[in-house]
């Protein structure tokens, strides 16, 4: 975590001139008049300016995120009238989605967590999702191939109706385009990319008249510009980069990243069992987590962490044999079931169990047998990345263009619906005080609230992956003592629980 919070730094701009400067844009010769500063071939030309568009924000990505902020933006009242442009090659934005029930669920899932479910209902993007196949798990078990202790988790031991809801990202990205749709925000989505981005500093004067150009509001860095592969270029207040894990926005701004790969791939497919599944499993084995998450229907969604050499292998070998690895790992592969024997007042761990008698519910339970591959088998490169910083003039960036996590918690997409809240509640607190919404002194209000919690998560995820890496006898039994307690103590269990249903406070004896 030190790596994280040690590496902040600055964005500094480069001097370009006598006072003008550019953040970061494909090169060009530059000359030591005003003109070619502009990074525009058509700047001071009024018949190109013509066509060029002026909007309040532009979203770069129309994932998820980026839909989120909109659908954000467009749910309350001081930001509904902003003009939004929202950039994104994915022809399909331009269409609406229509999700057949007896199509094949996509094997791209997330698990979604109490805190985002009132997100969406808040945006009233949930309405959609609860039309279509979506899986609600109220339990969860975690374990690992020792057999020497388990962790089992129900939403009541922390008084909650469930502990999250699993979706498939079609679905979800479903609904938030169908909302972005509906609603009355202004908005214009442009299906390209993003070429170039220039922002200058403003100029010396305090007040710059509003009516003035597009090119002149640009000149005394009062809008940042644009300019699309397709050839529009677009006049913003706010650029916001929701534009994944390799950010265009992000690179173009100049933010600097940390971050490392974690040498694992994830294998994602979709199964099918004979019964239904109400429980969220992760066993926890010498190559990386396993996790086996109910998507409605009899089907169950797989995200299984390896070696990039294993996943090479289990996306090609046979259905049959993939199965049958896939059980095998749920089951007494590489080690036996954690037992009460191995759990009684007798053992090694009985000092943290106290009097605290053990119901039948919270007793080892073995996953339902997969008997069917229900979709095609997808593997990617797992790494950790952060922004060391979110926000800097006319720029701020979100979700997976600010961070990416390891998926064992499935944590990723809830931290960017965060994001998304958070700046557009920002931007709404801008607007109610007459703030220019792309002013840093404003947007590094949502860098200062989102990034502990992200930061935090990020560490709580990669100390979970490293202390699992690793195949040694004590730390075996210091993992298996911390399973116990997070099974058996209830105030670590219930804080436990809240923490990871979006309820951002550091659980307790973390």
């Amino acid at each position: 975590m030190n790596r994280i919070i040690c590496c902040n730094n600055r964005i500094f701009a480069t001097k370009a001139g006598s006072n003008v400067y550019r953040l970061r844009i494909p090169w060009r010769p530059l000359s030591n008049d005003a003109a070619p500063l502009l990074s525009s071939q058509n700047a001071g030309n009024p018949e190109k300016e013509s066509e060029a568009k002026q909007y309040d924000i532009a979203i770069v990505g129309g994932g998820m995120v980026g839909l989120a902020l909109a659908c954000s933006l467009a749910s309350r009242p001081l930001t509904r009238h902003l003009n939004v442009a929202i950039i994104d090659s994915n022809p399909a934005l331009g269409r609406k989605h229509f999700i057949k029930k007896e199509d094949l669920p996509d094997p791209r899932v997330s698990t979604i967590t109490p805190a985002t479910i009132s997100f969406f209902k808040d945006i009233g993007a949930w309405q959609f999702v609860e039309q279509h196949r979506h899986a609600y798990f109220d339990k969860m078990q975690v374990w690992d191939y020792t057999g020497l202790s388990y962790a089992k988790y129900n939403a009541r031991d922390a008084d909650k109706e469930v502990l999250g809801c699993v979706v498939e990202n079609t679905v979800l990205l479903s609904s938030l385009l169908s909302r972005v749709q509906e609603t009355d925000l202004p908005k214009k989505i442009y299906p390209s990319r993003l070429n170039s981005m220039s922002i200058l500093p403003n100029s010396s004067s305090s007040e710059v008249d509003s009516t003035l150009s597009m090119t002149a509001l640009f000149t005394h860095g009062r809008l940042a510009k644009l300019e699309l592969e397709d050839g529009n270029s677009l006049y913003v207040k706010l650029v916001v980069g929701a534009d994944g894990g390799k950010s265009r926005v992000r690179e173009l701004a100049g933010f600097r990243t940390t971050g490392w790969n974690y040498s694992q791939n994830a294998i994602i497919c979709t199964v099918e069992h004979d019964v239904e599944n109400h429980c969220a499993w992760q066993r926890f084995l010498p190559s990386g987590p396993l996790a086996l998450l109910p998507i409605g229907d009899k089907f169950s969604n797989i995200v299984w962490t390896m070696s990039p050499k294993e996943s090479s292998e289990f996306k090609s070998i046979t259905e049959d044999n993939f199965l049958e690895a896939v059980n095998r790992a749920l089951d007494y592969g590489y080690g036996p079931h954690p037992t009460p024997s191995i759990l009684g007042s007798s053992d090694l761990f009985s000092w943290l169990k106290g009097g605290i008698s053990k119901s039948a519910n919270d007793c080892f339970e073995i996953p339902p047998k997969v008997i069917k591959l229900a979709s095609e088998r997808m593997a990617f490169p797992l790494s950790l990345r952060h922004a060391n910083d979110y926000a800097s003039k006319r720029v701020a960036l979100i979700g997976d263009a600010a961070h990416t996590v390891h998926p064992l918690a499935g944590q990723g997409v809830n931290l960017g619906f965060g994001d998304a809240s958070t700046l557009s509640s920002v931007i709404s607190e801008g607007i109610a005080v007459g703030a220019d919404i792309g002013e840093v002194s404003l947007l590094k209000k949502y860098e200062a609230d989102r990034k502990p919690a992200n930061v935090m998560m990020m560490a709580v995820l990669d100390g979970f992956q490293k202390a699992y890496s690793v195949d040694f006898g004590p730390l075996n039994i210091l993992r298996a003592a911390a399973f116990h307690g997070a099974h058996h103590i209830s105030p670590l269990k219930k804080s436990i629980i809240s923490y990871a249903s979006g309820e951002m406070r550091l659980p307790l004896f973390a």
